[in-house]
């Protein structure tokens, strides 16, 4: 029955292909690619979920595909099918496919009506991906690609500035659940000292063992699964972006933040549940978030005036609730509850544009309760609590002032790094560095310890100049390039890597690198404004380049269209469990990287621009 999963995997993927290859135009053909991708899915996991329940419901876990291997360490592709598997399989496939329809009629003579269909079901193979892993290898690649997909739907009205800023809002918070993953990656590599699967760590005595020998690597693998799931579905302190996403077109939201993706820390909880059931305060770490954001949720959708933010907290809401289901152990009211929550929210954002006739008939018929709980709380607590839900509690200030603001300010003080002064004085020292990197006896053996921590430091500076700089865009594309490059000498320093494996991880550097130089370059000579100062809205007249420089930011953040995707896991497999500095700044340069990149795309490729039409408003609908 694994080939099954297989061809489940494939369909929505081949729909994404045929579509791309489409003539932009013709609409029929590309509806009727789409209502037969997604119709083909439906009748497929209607029939294998039947079946599987028909045959005793037992577990399945296809063979693992490794892709690369070296000594201890392997990459390898594993597939899983079990009853949350199942659960989440159904209520996506039914929503895309009631979704998909709808939107046929509903996007008609929409300029990107061909961009939207292949950017869903790009999004419906990176949620069948996600689902269907096997371990946590194949997870980070259904993870990205929702993450990017999420970028581009939400800035699908591309000629309009906050469409673009809040995508970028968005894919900052993802990028943060991405840091997440990468970490409880790192430390489970360290904690089972070879190959593991989602199958593996439902062995209850194996864990129990591995935890017993390893407590605090246990912990840490816990704490950063609680992290990227909370940072994914919208928990507190990261719960402000989902309405931010709203931006997008009304089906898009339906799916992705009514139904699916937000619900995807709910998944990545459940199927790593077997892990951390048996560590109390991981499982009050969910508790408390999941119960707090309930809260706070629910009385900031009270006070909204907008249908969407509303449906968007709500579900905020209900989510944390989840949350606590789970910590209970709950599963099958957790998986329940997942999929009424998804079903509610998308019906919900689907009929939002008629919503406010639709109340006010309720309202001439149905009385309204006398009892209200709002009565019982004092006064003046009652003024304060309304006014701090008003300002959503400062979620989205909060995000600025200690996540982001920092990295700005330190970018700010870097502002002495100029094109020539990076390659006057950095180049240099890259050079000596690799020097000493292949001659170690030259160095005193008190500095040897300290040389790979030193060396990505500096790619970190290099990352979050890239950052913060507002004026100059071949600046930070080429401080992107040097972040990878001190990477790829501090973990050099920190063992002798076979020189194959620092091409594997350098090769989307290689080719993506002078790839989008190049298009700078040929952009400059077209226009004469390309900094990062502004949206300048380039892609209009020059969609592709537009398109040859997103692929090229795509591979060198890594992005699993290039060996750099799997050379960011090999990298991390030789950083020493001892390392946690080490492991921290190799992963935030990462992070900080992959929003570098976006950044720049957004900025000169996107947006209203200099010639723009449109009128530029500054607040969120």
């Amino acid at each position: 029955m694994t080939y099954f999963i297989i061809l489940l995997l494939l369909i929505p993927l081949a729909g994404f292909l045929i579509s791309l290859l489409s003539p932009s135009r013709n609409e029929g053909l590309i509806s009727r690619i789409v209502f037969i991708t997604t119709g083909l899915q439906l009748i497929i996991s209607l029939a294998f979920t039947a079946a599987w329940i028909l045959t005793g419901g037992q577990p399945l876990a296809s063979e693992s595909v490794v892709i690369f291997s070296s000594g201890s360490y392997e990459y390898g592709l594993d597939l899983y099918f079990d009853k949350i598997t199942s659960v989440f399989l159904l209520a996506g496939t039914i929503l895309t496919f009631l979704v998909t329809t709808y939107s046929r009629r509903y996007l008609h003579r929409e300029e990107g009506y061909k961009r939207f269909f292949y950017t869903i079901l790009l999004f419906y193979s990176g949620y069948n991906i996600t689902i269907f892993s096997g371990n946590f290898e194949t997870l980070f690649i259904g993870w990205e690609i929702l993450g990017i997909t999420s970028f581009l739907l939400i800035s699908f009205y591309r000629d309009r500035y906050l469409p673009v800023k809040n995508a970028v809002k968005v894919f900052s918070v993802y990028r943060l659940a991405d840091v997440g993953i990468l970490l409880a990656v790192w430390a489970s590599h360290h904690l089972w000292s070879s190959y593991i699967t989602f199958e593996k760590i439902s062995d209850y005595q194996m864990v129990q063992r591995q935890l017993q020998a390893h407590g605090l690597i246990g912990i840490a693998v816990s704490v950063m699964i609680v992290l990227a799931a909370a940072a994914k579905s919208a928990q507190l302190p990261f719960s402000s972006w989902l309405p931010r996403a709203m931006e997008g077109p009304t089906p898009s939201t339906a799916i992705f933040y009514g139904a699916l993706s937000a619900h995807m820390g709910v998944f990545l909880l459940l199927r790593t549940w077997p892990f951390w059931q048996h560590q109390p305060g991981i499982r009050l770490l969910i508790g408390v978030i999941g119960l707090s954001t309930g809260i706070v949720a629910t009385a900031i959708a009270r006070t909204q005036s907008s249908v969407k933010s509303q449906i968007a907290y709500a579900s905020i809401s209900q989510i944390g609730l989840i949350f606590v289901e789970i910590a209970a152990g709950l599963e099958n009211l957790a998986l329940l509850h997942f999929a009424g929550n998804a079903f509610l929210r998308a019906t919900q954002l689907l009929i939002s544009p008629s919503i406010v006739s639709q109340r006010i008939g309720e309202y001439r018929r149905v009385k309204e309760s006398s009892f209200n709980l709002e009565k019982w709380i004092p006064e003046r607590l009652r003024n304060g609590l309304y006014m701090l839900s008003l300002q959503e509690w400062g979620l989205d200030s909060f995000m600025y002032r200690y996540l982001w603001n920092p990295f700005k300010k330190v970018g700010g003080a870097l502002g002495f790094l100029t094109a020539r002064r990076v390659g006057l004085f950095f180049i240099p020292v890259y050079l000596t560095g690799a020097f000493f990197c292949f001659h170690q006896r030259y160095v005193p053996t008190e500095l040897r310890a300290w040389l790979p921590a030193a060396s990505s430091l500096l790619g970190l500076v290099m990352a979050i100049k890239s950052f913060s700089e507002r004026k100059n865009v071949w600046l930070s594309w080429i401080l992107i390039i040097t972040n990878h490059l001190w990477v790829a000498l501090a973990v050099s320093f920190n063992e002798r890597i076979p020189a194959g494996q620092l091409l594997l991880y350098l090769s989307g550097v290689i080719i993506a690198g002078p790839a989008g130089y190049w298009c700078l370059s040929r952009l400059r000579k077209l226009e004469r404004h390309i900094g990062l100062s502004q949206f300048h809205g380039h892609i209009q007249r020059h969609k592709r380049i537009g398109i040859v420089f997103f692929l090229s930011c795509l591979g060198l953040s890594g992005f699993p269209i290039t060996p750099t995707f799997i050379g960011e896991d090999l990298v991390f497999s030789h950083i020493h469990q001892n390392q946690v500095l080490l492991a921290f700044l190799v992963s935030l340069g990462c992070i900080i990287n992959g929003l570098s990149l976006i950044r720049i795309y957004a900025r000169v490729f996107l947006g209203p621009g200099m010639r723009s039409q449109y009128e530029l408003t500054y607040r969120s609908s």
